[in-house]
């Protein structure tokens, strides 16, 4: 559609022209903004945050994929009430990591976000991970500057004809080494990134995927810090968070159940004692209305970090202060839109 260079430059002019949306860089003194279902919001005001939750998925693969296979009122009924849960204990934020082709449904969102007031964020970007199930046909014509553009315009117009637009990018990734298409899609997101300064979370198969990744953002002249590992905890050897962190990319523990809450506080443990909490982020990839299952199937609730992994984190010596770091400070700087472009 464009080439890299003129692609870049025109969503650059067209962020320069929005007035609802300040577009700024890494260095920039403007108030930084994080845009939700409802609009954009200060990013300071997100307060307590999870970074990695789903209301619906459905897992019958891209080229099946449609809306007509489930009652989004009946999603509505079962997940309103986990959600009211959520904000009852002080979360305010949560976003939402189902992408197209997998539950994104942004009317059902919005919705939700006005019933039971918290701040929802969606995101645009396509799932590349389980041998590339979920990604449309189109992947494998378009090029990644094609793809790029689709995604820049629902930043732009919002997605599907809603004006509902993204917070975030979505992707994912196998294990090392990436497949063509898996490239392509990195490739694509490092580019929107470039045009709207929206964060990428990179589900990844293994630390050498996440070191394959940042390897393409600074070829396209990406800084690190504008990815979010993804699912980090699948990685066993610590090493690799460790020096992710040390890179600036945000590393995501975001599998917190009730089954794994000592192995949780055991990872932020050791990034407390290398002084990395500043580049981590927690959730708990919970949720979700499963599409095929009898009432949306094993709906799991999303109160595992408030009412277990915070009393075990204090009674092991975590601060509110660090506390705050990794549900407050930390979410806001992730996902604040900015161009965070690599340096030198």
């Amino acid at each position: 559609m464009y080439p890299r260079r003129e692609f870049i430059k025109k969503g650059t002019i067209a962020l320069a022209g929005l007035t609802m949306l300040p577009y700024v860089t890494a260095d920039s003194k403007e108030k930084e903004k994080v845009m939700t279902i409802s609009g954009p919001m200060d990013a300071d005001a997100m307060g307590f945050t999870l970074t990695h939750e789903h209301v619906l998925a459905d897992f019958i693969g891209a080229e099946k994929y449609s809306k007509d296979r489930y009652d989004a009122n009946d999603v509505y009924k079962t997940a309103l009430p986990r959600l009211v849960e959520l904000k009852n204990t002080g979360c305010k934020t949560f976003v939402d990591c189902s992408p197209a082709y997998l539950g994104r449904d942004v009317i059902l969102l919005k919705k939700l976000a006005d019933a039971s007031g918290l701040n929802i964020i969606t995101n645009t970007g396509y799932y590349g991970a389980v041998q590339e199930k979920f990604l449309p046909r189109h992947v494998y014509t378009e090029t990644a500057e094609q793809l790029a553009a689709r995604w820049t315009k629902e930043f732009h117009e919002g997605i599907e004809g809603t004006g509902i637009k993204p917070g975030f990018i979505k992707t994912s990734t196998d294990i090392a080494p990436l497949t063509v298409a898996q490239r392509k899609i990195i490739t694509a997101a490092a580019l929107t990134h470039q045009a709207t300064g929206l964060t990428m979370l990179v589900h990844t198969g293994n630390g050498a995927a996440a070191n394959e990744q940042v390897k393409i953002l600074k070829d396209v002249g990406v800084d690190p810090s504008a990815r979010v590992w993804t699912h980090s905890q699948n990685e066993p050897d610590m090493k690799y968070h460790i020096e992710a962190a040390q890179q600036n990319c945000w590393v995501a523990f975001d599998g917190v159940s009730p089954e794994s809450v000592d192995s949780n506080v055991g990872y932020l443990q050791r990034m407390k004692s290398e002084k990395l909490l500043e580049r981590v982020l927690v959730s708990q990839d919970s949720g979700w209305y499963n599409v095929g299952e009898p009432s949306g199937g094993d709906f799991k609730p999303y109160t595992t970090i408030a009412n277990l992994l915070i009393p075990k984190l204090k009674e092991n010596g975590f601060t509110p202060h660090e506390l705050d770091l990794l549900f407050k400070k930390n979410p806001a700087e992730a996902f604040a839109i900015k161009v965070r472009l690599k340096k030198g």
